[in-house]
């Protein structure tokens, strides 16, 4: 008798396993995010999420797409393909003039990493008034206006950067555009051990960028998947910070051209200079967005004529709703 009652009870435990197996299957939400470039420490948050199954742990199984040179990240969004974008806050403001509904709702950095790189004869930014400086094609339309109207800067300097150091290296009196994380060291790398390195977010330029960018229509049909994704993005990088050893090893498998150099260099420069955890997130937590910060970006727009106030206001394009409360401390 009790022999039958035990066979009895495993039966149906094993019937209500195979009966629960596809509902926890189905609990976890398919979700798209793409990334701005190829894998690489600048996005280590996310991938630490993914490598440590935090995404997971919120209902969501997270397919990361790299971006690249030829990926419009923000076009796929548009049109539905992914379901985030690795954005920032001056294209997703100019993307509501064209009538993508784009919203920041996170932030993976406080700081943009964007330096210019002088040789040592440039002393201070202001001192680029005059020489030749690379700017790339989306820094003609966001840091640029801002450095020239803060210092007297005029576009005959410009050539264009197309992300090569060489032209840098074998010209001193050249200066070029770059990522602190990641053309500082190529630089050296190419035998100049002695540039200055001005990062712009440490002289004033406000925006935020690596944000985690959404269409309004996501937000108003499910900001459950849209909070617990920022909220396991945040934990993700707060782990990054301390061991990013499972994050590097998907960020390679995903771009086998990545070196542990590089990632190990990415990393520091993220560390040294607060990229993640400094600012703001030192005291509301990891990807905080707020108003104050928001507030700089937009005045900047408006006074160098970069946005149309006919067809976007400045609440549009970004909102705190939903990291606010997440509070991820560093």
């Amino acid at each position: 008798m009790q022999r039958a009652l035990v066979a009895t009870v495993l039966r149906a435990t094993l019937a209500i396993a195979v009966i629960a197996a596809p509902t926890l299957a189905a609990a976890q939400q398919k979700v798209i995010f793409q990334s701005n470039w190829y894998a690489q420490a600048e996005h280590g948050g996310l991938y630490q999420a993914v490598a440590e199954g935090t995404y997971k742990k919120y209902g969501l199984d997270v397919t990361v797409k790299m971006g690249g040179p030829q990926v419009n990240g923000l076009q796929l969004l548009a049109v539905g393909q992914v379901d985030l974008f690795m954005g920032f806050d001056i294209q997703n403001y100019k993307a509501w003039e064209q009538g993508v509904q784009a919203v920041s709702v996170g932030t993976f950095f406080q700081k943009d990493p964007v330096v210019v790189i002088a040789h040592n004869d440039v002393k201070k930014f202001a001192d680029l008034k005059g020489k030749t400086v690379l700017v790339s094609t989306d820094g003609q339309t966001n840091w640029w206006p801002w450095a020239k109207a803060k210092y007297g800067f005029k576009d005959e300097q410009t050539r264009p950067y197309t992300f090569n150091v060489q032209p840098f290296v074998a010209d001193k009196k050249i200066a070029m555009q770059g990522y602190l994380t990641s053309e500082t060291l190529a630089v050296q790398k190419g035998g100049v051990t002695d540039a200055n390195v001005f990062l712009l977010a440490d002289l004033g330029y406000p925006p935020y960028t690596e944000t985690i960018t959404v269409l309004k229509k996501t937000i108003d049909r499910d900001p459950k998947m849209i909070e617990a994704f920022v909220r396991a993005t945040m934990e993700g990088w707060k782990s990054y910070l301390k061991n990013p050893a499972p994050g590097n090893a998907l960020i390679k498998k995903d771009n086998p051209a990545m070196t542990d150099e590089l990632l190990n260099y990415g990393l520091s420069k993220i560390k040294e200079n607060g990229i993640v955890d400094g600012g703001d997130a030192a005291k509301l937590g990891i990807g905080i967005i707020t108003e104050a910060r928001m507030k700089q970006t937009w005045d900047m727009m408006l006074q160098n004529k970069l946005i149309d106030t006919t067809k976007v206001k400045f609440t549009d394009a970004w909102t705190d709703k939903f990291v606010r409360d997440v509070k991820v401390m560093p």
